[in-house]
């Protein structure tokens, strides 16, 4: 999906002597810092959190409860599923099916679905690199720096992690207490400790951004090796705790899409065109997170209606789990609004 980027560059370089566009009311709402735990002076103090997540990834995880569009389809009306979720109104631009669109036609699960010849725990440690690599294309975009030294995203424009007024996401200190940072500093730290995840020859120890088929040299059976004792990328190498490292991984990729979807859809991303390439590699990161279980269903709540509007307009086919975790009366109304139902 490289191709998809050739233009940023030349778009970015095109801005550099255009007015900045207002900002869109549809962003999310600054909110206080009242009452809430001091934030670090500076980037370099919070980086000291920044091995706290490894140690947050290795707690249990909570009690599986019904996401939220399982709770909605139990309504009756379109309207009614819709109204169920806390959108703001009017809705974001990012709703509107006509904004909703890719550059590309037909869908990805041919791209997420893993090849015969290629090892579960090769397929997923390549789709992190290769996600890895999408999302921090968009990222370059808010962190570009204008002509008076700002960049988009920074502490005045988000200063919370958010997604949204309802979704707001804590990054854990050196004394594992949850602490808010602006989105920039929080984003910040999470793609230190996803390169330093990914570096790890210990955690990745194959080349990650290929899809050969590599056995462990201590392993020489062929077979599909299942049981208690058995995980997946253990034939090629990969450690116990590989799979969970990465679902945290793809789960702080979500909390970074979410935000730019919730903060800055419109500027910059529609501004420069860009909308459409957003669609694209998100759709693409939904469908592979759900084929691969990388991400469960009552974690994709921020953009739940997104995801049903794409399963309503065919985005996401039938057979896909992305559909499976819609609500098809959500997405209906949505296209409702929009004129395209």
């Amino acid at each position: 999906m490289s191709n998809l980027f050739s233009g940023i560059n030349a778009r970015l370089r095109g801005t550099a002597n255009k007015p900045v566009p207002a900002k869109s009311p549809i962003s999310s709402t600054p909110l206080t810092d009242d009452g809430q735990l001091a934030l670090p002076s500076s980037l370099s103090q919070a980086s000291q959190s920044s091995t706290s997540l490894s140690i947050a990834s290795k707690l249990p995880p909570l009690p599986a409860s019904p996401s939220l569009s399982q709770t909605i389809g139990m309504m009756g009306s379109p309207e009614e599923a819709l109204n169920a979720y806390p959108l703001p109104r009017p809705l974001p631009v990012w709703l509107n099916p006509a904004y909703a669109r890719h550059i590309v036609k037909g869908n990805f699960m041919t791209l997420s679905a893993r090849p015969k010849t290629v090892e579960q725990g090769e397929w997923v440690a390549h789709q992190v690199v290769e996600h890895y690599r999408n999302l921090w294309n968009f990222v370059r975009v808010v962190f570009e720096k204008e002509e008076d030294g700002k960049t988009i995203c920074n502490a005045t424009s988000c200063p919370r992690m958010s997604a949204g007024m309802n979704h707001s996401y804590t990054w854990l200190n050196n004394r594992f207490e949850p602490i808010e940072l602006p989105a920039f500093e929080y984003i910040t730290l999470m793609q230190r400790w996803i390169s330093g995840k990914i570096d790890d020859t210990k955690i990745f120890p194959t080349e990650a951004s290929g899809v050969s088929f590599s056995y462990n040299s201590q392993i020489t059976t062929t077979a599909l090796l299942t049981g208690p004792d058995e995980w997946v990328g253990k034939r090629s190498g990969f450690p116990k705790d590989f799979f969970s490292i990465c679902q945290t991984i793809f789960l702080q990729m979500f909390r970074v899409y979410a935000h730019l979807y919730w903060a800055h859809f419109t500027e910059p991303f529609y501004h420069l065109n860009l909308e459409k390439q957003l669609n694209s590699c998100f759709s693409h990161f939904v469908l592979t997170a759900t084929a691969l279980d990388l991400l469960k269903p009552q974690e994709l709540e921020p953009m739940q209606p997104l995801i049903d509007l794409w399963a309503a307009n065919g985005t996401f086919p039938p057979e896909s789990k992305a559909y499976e975790y819609a609500n098809l009366k959500a997405g209906a109304r949505l296209l409702q609004l929009g004129g395209m139902a």
